[in-house]
């Protein structure tokens, strides 16, 4: 994760670039008026899981930013669920098409849940983006966020070189039926080929409801069941925003981990874990605005529909310059 740049700086270098980075779709771009609303859902997977929190701020920098440079103002309706509901995220996108949205953002539960709600919201005349758990066959513009695939197998690469290249694993994968998480399992699965003394544990997998407390749980369960288990892959953090999370002395289990926001970051202070792989979580919601006034206001779209965002690792000496980036971005937030 990079560190956004000044406020002015950054709207300077989005009409500079916007040649580079767009290609039209043909028509004339609509006229921006300096009482114009642009009315943009987003939706995240639920509004206890951090990392939607931290796209929430993301969207609603870009909303502020990114409407002065345009010359309009962008309303952010949050329809996150309090838990994950695919159910829920679907009439919600329904829900914002009808009332007029020009964009809706969404992160899916379940791609097939979500798909036929895209497809309808699209029909109605919103532009659709997903961010962070993909809907591919879906009538959305484009995609901002993690190569799962490549994810998995760097969370397994990390995981091998923590544990000296063979040991007993497992993976922990959140909500089974979101694509995102399949994907990172996957990768991880696959890049075994590559670290022939790493075993993943027999029916090594544990799903569980992206919760914290339920997260940890899951590992602590796990791991008393499994005593054998000498390292663990997270393919998203879960457990970690909870205190007392990982019940053993430190370096004693090997863990690597997908994100790297505040309250994760004490478990690389502790020792409990050895690599952090960071996920720009603010950038989930300050590209998805971004994309979709790019869509909404100038008929453009990326040159490829999948925007990759990369993962940064983060190690103990990385922990101060991480927490700085934080503190700057919650501000009053």
């Amino acid at each position: 994760m990079t560190p956004r740049p000044p406020a002015v700086l950054r709207r300077l270098v989005a009409l500079l670039a916007l040649p580079l980075l767009l290609v039209a779709c043909g028509g004339d771009a609509p006229a921006a008026s300096g009482n114009e609303q642009v009315l943009i859902g987003f939706i995240g997977k639920s509004q206890g899981n951090q990392v939607f929190q931290a796209a929430h701020l993301g969207a609603k920098a870009a909303a502020e930013e990114l409407g002065a440079v345009y010359g309009v103002d962008v309303v952010i309706d949050f329809q996150t669920p309090p838990d994950e509901d695919p159910a829920a995220q679907a009439a919600a996108v329904e829900q914002l098409a009808r009332r007029g949205a020009a964009g809706i953002a969404v992160s899916c539960s379940h791609a097939e849940t979500l798909t036929p709600a895209i497809d309808r919201a699209v029909d109605l005349g919103a532009q659709v983006v997903c961010f962070d758990s993909d809907a591919p066959a879906s009538k959305r513009f484009a995609f901002f966020g993690t190569d799962d695939l490549s994810c998995g197998a760097q969370v397994l690469d990390e995981l091998a070189a923590a544990m000296d290249g063979s040991g007993t694993f497992a993976i922990l994968a959140g909500n089974q039926a979101a694509p995102n998480l399949q994907a990172r399992v996957e990768g991880a699965k696959r890049q075994l080929a590559q670290h022939p003394g790493m075993t993943l544990l027999d029916d090594g997998v544990f799903f569980h409801e992206e919760v914290a407390e339920v997260a940890a749980e899951t590992v602590a369960r796990a791991q008393s069941t499994h005593p054998e288990i000498e390292g663990w892959a997270f393919v998203g953090g879960w457990p970690l925003f909870t205190a007392g999370a990982l019940k053993w002395e430190p370096g004693t289990v090997k863990v690597v981990s997908v994100d790297a926001l505040l309250p994760q970051l004490r478990y690389l202070e502790s020792g409990h874990v050895e690599v952090l792989l960071e996920q720009d979580c603010f950038a989930w919601g300050y590209r998805s605005v971004d994309l979709l006034l790019d869509r909404v206001l100038l008929n453009a779209v990326p040159k490829e529909a999948r925007v990759v965002d990369p993962l940064t690792p983060v190690r103990l000496a990385d922990v101060p310059a991480v927490k700085a980036r934080w503190t700057e971005w919650l501000g009053d937030g």
